[in-house]
């Protein structure tokens, strides 16, 4: 304990002398200039002419880079082709800006700077068309009334990444003319981060709805990619703060971050989730294409595991590896087994994704189906595909970490052995679960059942909405789900196979003329035949099946039909509602069923 206090007393006395050395370089700052004037003076120049200079060159390249923008996009449509007559603009507006800053400035400090400035302005002017790009490639058509904010957003970004841009170039500038370290370290501080983080932070504060609608795609979306998208907008700005927060204590503590090293870091956090949203969309839209194969598809899903992993490849290499140095670890080492566990992992995804692809479209095709005028009842493989899904998406799962561990030099057999033995064990202890495992394989391979049939089991019917290896989840008319396992189903009634028969019965008075009832029951089948609402799921016409019955004094008549599994209600109450109909305009007078104790009164 006493000794983690000394190390914090360390860590804080180093610090507020490292504060106290800044605060000191801050009140030299007026001198610095003083003498930085001086430095302008002696290579004949100054500070008035170097800026108009500066100003010169910028507006220069600017002109160029805009006077071929417009140009590509007045003349060009193709990605590809907007993308060739940029990097001509920009290979034309460097060359151009270097030429230029060697006639103004001739040769030594002021062509170094002018060349920077020149670099500089055609970097910002590439940042700021890949933002623009981006974020317009992340906006859906169900977002058109928010392209207004969208195209705001851009242009608070554009401003603040050309502050940002013209910020360090102005800190380097310092650096070329020999500017003391107080005068450096408060142009950065003061007019280079603080102002840029709070104009970052201001932007995506002001437009965290339309961060939000950007980052979590089209409709549908999944209840975790929505909650995402609401919380990054503050996750960006708490990251921001600390990547800035934690680049000024670590200056203060003489241990400073470089710049390039912070700045891909706020840039990586940003665009991630918009790279993401883009691939994501693109993914999706090749596995509803029919043209696009499902390992194609596939191929566009594992696109965003390669995403993960460069993001998280480029934050290693710019804070992880200084780090693995300083502990004295091999760099080269550590990155063939990086290399090694991604490319695993890459492979493992994709085959994860082919499996998911497949299953995807074999689901919109049962559901197509099922929609379809034909009315196609589920199909066996749509039922045993997302067991066996589980199965392969598993075995990738322990395979790919097995295939991990091994590649980082790990012995597995121990572990593949415990694993063998505890499984064993598993099977001996659990001869429910057995039980369970193996009832459910021979059902599914008598087809019994199927996913979104209407079946009844042991205590319990429902529709099946959910099939595991060792279960079955029933959702019944209520809402309510019950979760039967296997080996307790027992006997099994499935209403959804093929077709049902559905009997209704009538009783009316005794005194009825039968042949006037089985006339009306005839014309009721026509005319709920004829109905283009009924006539697809009707297999058989709506008839009467004659005295069924004579008991207590009534005429008991029953009439039947068939028709396809799940349609049968509808077509019962159109024939209900028909025969009713019927009997009224026809003075036939139904007679209710008796009750227990008006039967016994009667018998005796």
């Amino acid at each position: 304990m006493m000794s983690v206090m000394t190390g914090l007393e360390q860590v804080a006395e180093r610090f507020m002398d490292g504060l106290n050395a800044r605060s000191l370089g801050w009140t030299q700052a007026p001198a610095e200039f003083r003498s930085l004037q001086a430095v302008l003076a002696a290579s004949s120049t100054s500070a008035v002419l170097l800026c108009l200079q500066i100003v010169l060159v910028v507006a220069l390249v600017a002109n160029v880079l805009q006077f071929f923008g417009r140009r590509a996009s007045r003349s060009t449509t193709g990605g590809w082709r907007r993308f060739l007559y940029f990097s001509a603009a920009v290979v034309a507006a460097l060359a151009i800006g270097l030429l230029s800053a060697r006639l103004l400035a001739g040769s030594g400090l002021s062509l170094r700077t002018l060349r920077l400035w020149t670099v500089a302005t055609v970097a910002g002017a590439i940042v700021l068309v890949a933002l623009r790009a981006l974020l317009l490639a992340s906006h859906h058509p169900e977002f058109r009334h928010r392209k207004t904010h969208l195209t705001t957003y851009v242009r608070d970004l554009s401003f603040v990444s050309g502050w940002a841009i013209a910020g360090l170039a102005l800190v380097s500038t310092l650096r070329i003319w020999g500017a003391g370290a107080g005068l450096v370290d408060l142009t950065g501080t003061l007019l280079v981060a603080i102002p840029t983080l709070i104009l970052v932070i201001h932007a995506i504060w002001r437009h965290r709805r339309t961060i939000a609608g950007s980052i979590a795609g089209r409709r549908p979306r999944d209840q975790w990619r929505a909650r995402f998208a609401r919380s990054w907008p503050p996750i960006v700005m708490v990251m921001l703060v600390l990547i800035v927060v934690s680049n000024q204590i670590a200056r203060t503590m003489g241990a400073a971050i470089p710049s390039l090293a912070v700045l891909l870091t706020a840039m990586v956090v940003f665009v991630a989730p918009q790279l993401d949203t883009i691939i994501m969309t693109w993914a999706q839209r090749g596995l509803e294409s029919p043209n696009i194969s499902a390992v194609r598809a596939a191929g566009r899903e594992t696109a965003r595991f390669a995403l993960v992993i460069l993001v998280l490849a480029l934050l290693g290499t710019m804070w992880a590896a200084p780090l693995a140095a300083g502990f004295g670890m091999d760099i080269k080492a550590v990155t063939r087994q990086a290399f090694a566990v991604a490319l695993i992992g890459l492979l493992g995804a994709f085959l994860w994704n082919v499996i998911g692809a497949i299953i995807d479209r074999l689901s919109l095709a049962d559901k197509a189906a099922a929609n379809g005028p034909s009315g196609a009842q589920p199909s066996r493989l749509g039922t045993l595909v997302p067991l066996l899904a589980f199965t392969g998406k598993t075995s990738i799962v322990a395979l790919a970490l097995l295939t991990m561990l091994v590649s980082v030099g790990v012995n597995v057999w121990p572990l593949i052995t415990g694993l063998s033995v505890f499984g064993l064990a598993i099977g001996f202890g659990s001869q429910a679960l057995v039980k369970d495992v193996v009832s459910g394989l021979f059902f599914l391979v008598d087809d019994a059942f199927r996913a979104g049939e209407f079946i009844e089991t042991s205590g319990t019917k429902g529709t099946v909405e959910k099939i595991s290896i060792r279960s079955v989840t029933l959702r019944n008319s209520t809402g309510s789900l019950a979760t039967v396992p296997y080996g307790q189903m027992g006997k099994i009634q499935n209403f959804s196979r093929d077709w049902v028969i559905d009997q209704v019965s009538f009783r009316v008075a005794l005194d009825t003329d039968v042949e006037l009832v089985l006339k009306l029951f005839t014309e009721i089948g026509e005319q709920i035949a004829a109905d283009p609402e009924f006539a697809p799921d009707l297999l058989e016409p709506f008839k009467s099946k004659g005295i069924a019955d004579l008991e207590d004094g009534t005429l008991v008549f029953r009439a039947k039909f068939k028709a396809k599994p799940g349609k049968q209600s509808a077509i019962r109450r159109a024939a209900l509602k028909a025969v009713n109909i019927a009997f009224k305009e026809n003075g036939i007078r139904a007679v209710p069923k008796p009750t227990p104790t008006q039967a016994q009164v009667a018998s005796t």
